[in-house]
C-alpha cells in the first residue's frame, strides 16, 4: 500500500492547478522526449487526462519515474557530456517539487550562489568575479570530477533533510535519485550514485549538495575568502600564492569527505596580474561560465591606455561558434535571399551578444567577421561575382540596411582584409 501524500498539517500539498502550471513552466524549455518517446505534440492532444493521471498519482504516492534516457552531446572543449533525459511527465513532476522547495531554498542558499536560482545569472557570478579579481591577485579555479555522476546519495539526503521535513517531497527525490537509466546502448543500468543532467530537479540537489559542502563549510571555517559557485563552476578568491595553495588543500580534503575529487590536470592556481605585469607566475588566465579572465589592455575615462585583468568571451566558445557558422547550411543555401537567411540565424545571432557581449562585447568581433566572410562567399556564388567584387557589395548592404542581420545592426559591419 503507497502512502497518502500530505503535509505535516495534514493538508492535500498538491493541486491540479500547480500540475498544469509546472507542465507550461517545462514547455517553455522544450527538449527531448524521454523513454517513453512521447513528445509535446503527443502531451498537447490528451493534456488533460495525461495531466490527471499525474496529478493523482502524486497525490496518492502511488507515482514512480521511469528510467532517464541518456544521451551524449558534445562539449565544448572535446569529448562528451552524458545528459539523463527524464520523460515529459517526470519532467513536470520534478517541476511541482521544485516550485514548493525553491520558497525553502532561496531563504537559505549563500549570496553567492548563482546557479539556476530565480533573480540570478551567469552574468551576475562573472560581474563580481570581475569585481573581486581587482581586489584579490590570486584565483583558485578548482575542477570537480564528474561532479552530476558522483554525488553520494546518502549524503545528498540529508542535505535535502536540511531544507524540508515534508515526507512526500523527500520519498519522491530518493525515487527520483533511485530511477534507472537506459544507456545509450541500450541496456538499463540501476544508478546508486549521481543525479543525471538533464533533470528538472538535477540543479537544485546539487546546490543543496554543494551548499553544505563548500558554501556554508567555507563561510564558517574561512569567512574572510570570498567566492563564486554556478552550480559545480567555483571561483575562489585569495591575497596570496601562500594561502591559495593552502586553500586548495583544504578544499581538496573537504570535496574527498563528501565523496568527490578534483581533477588535478583542471585544477588551477592562477595570478591575477594586470596586462603589462612582468611578473613570472606561469597561470595568467581561467575560464569561468564561457568567459575568459585575463590580462588586457583597456582605455580609462581619460583615454589613456592602461592594464587591466578582466573577461571576454573565452577562445573554447569562440571555437565553438565558428564551428558552428563554418557548418551551418544557412550559408550554403543560394535559394534564399539576405533577409530570410538573417531570420534563420537571428535566434542564434541574438544569443551570442545577448551572452558574451555582456563584457568586452568588441572581443565579439572574433565570431561576426568570419560570419561576414561566409555571407560574402554566399553572395558571391548567388550572384556569381568574384570575391573582391562581392565584399564591397556587402559592405554596402551591411551599412544601408543593417537590420538584415542581428549582428550588423548591432555594429558589427567591419570585415576583415
Amino acid at each position: 500500500m503507497q502512502p497518502t501524500v500530505k503535509k505535516e498539517d495534514g493538508r492535500h500539498p498538491i493541486s491540479f492547478e500547480q500540475i498544469a502550471q509546472a507542465c507550461d513552466k517545462v514547455r517553455k524549455n522544450q527538449g527531448a522526449a524521454g523513454i517513453d518517446g512521447m513528445t509535446w505534440e503527443d502531451l498537447d492532444k490528451n493534456r488533460a487526462p495525461l495531466l490527471y493521471k499525474l496529478w493523482n498519482r502524486m497525490t496518492s504516492g502511488s507515482y514512480f519515474p521511469v528510467a532517464t534516457l541518456e544521451i551524449e552531446i558534445p562539449k565544448a572543449g572535446g569529448g562528451k557530456r552524458k545528459l539523463g533525459v527524464p520523460t515529459l511527465l517526470d519532467r513536470i513532476a520534478q517541476q511541482v517539487v521544485v516550485e514548493v522547495i525553491e520558497e525553502e531554498t532561496e531563504k537559505q542558499f549563500h549570496p553567492d550562489s548563482y546557479g539556476y536560482r530565480p533573480n540570478r545569472s551567469a552574468h551576475d557570478a562573472i560581474a563580481k568575479c570581475r569585481q573581486r579579481g581587482g581586489r584579490y591577485e590570486w584565483v583558485i579555479d578548482p575542477d570537480i570530477k564528474g561532479f552530476f555522476d558522483n554525488i553520494n546519495h546518502e549524503l545528498l539526503m540529508k542535505a535535502v533533510e536540511r531544507f524540508t521535513s515534508e515526507k512526500w517531497i523527500l520519498m519522491y527525490v530518493r525515487r527520483w535519485l533511485k530511477a534507472p537509466i537506459q544507456k545509450a546502448e541500450g541496456n538499463i543500468e540501476q544508478r546508486t550514485k549521481g543525479t543525471p543532467q538533464g533533470g528538472v530537479i538535477s540543479p537544485v540537489l546539487a546546490n543543496m549538495f554543494l551548499h553544505f559542502a563548500i558554501d556554508k563549510w567555507m563561510e564558517k571555517n574561512y569567512s574572510s575568502i570570498p567566492l563564486e559557485r554556478y552550480a559545480d563552476d567555483v571561483i575562489v578568491h585569495c591575497a596570496s600564492l601562500v594561502q591559495a595553495q593552502w586553500i586548495l588543500k583544504q578544499i581538496t580534503e573537504r570535496l574527498n569527505e563528501c565523496g568527490l575529487e578534483l581533477n588535478n590536470k583542471k585544477t588551477r592556481i592562477v595570478k591575477c596580474q594586470k596586462w603589462g605585469s612582468n611578473e613570472k607566475y606561469p597561470n595568467k588566465s581561467f575560464d569561468f561560465l564561457g568567459y575568459q579572465f585575463k590580462p588586457r589592455k583597456a582605455r580609462n575615462k581619460e583615454g589613456n591606455m592602461i592594464g587591466v585583468f578582466s573577461p571576454a568571451i573565452s577562445p573554447k566558445a569562440v571555437v565553438r561558434i565558428r564551428g558552428w557558422i563554418r557548418e551551418s547550411k544557412v550559408f550554403k543555401q543560394t535559394n534564399q535571399t539576405l533577409m530570410e537567411m538573417g531570420k534563420k540565424i537571428e535566434k542564434q545571432t541574438r544569443g551570442w551578444i545577448n551572452y558574451y557581449g555582456k563584457f568586452r562585447s568588441s572581443e565579439l568581433s572574433k565570431l561576426f567577421d568570419p560570419m561576414n566572410k561566409q555571407i560574402e562567399k554566399w553572395y558571391a556564388k548567388k550572384h556569381k561575382q568574384n570575391a573582391i567584387e562581392s565584399k564591397k557589395r556587402i559592405k554596402q548592404i551591411a551599412t544601408t540596411h543593417s537590420y538584415l542581420f542581428v549582428h550588423w545592426y548591432r555594429g558589427f559591419t567591419y570585415f576583415q582584409n
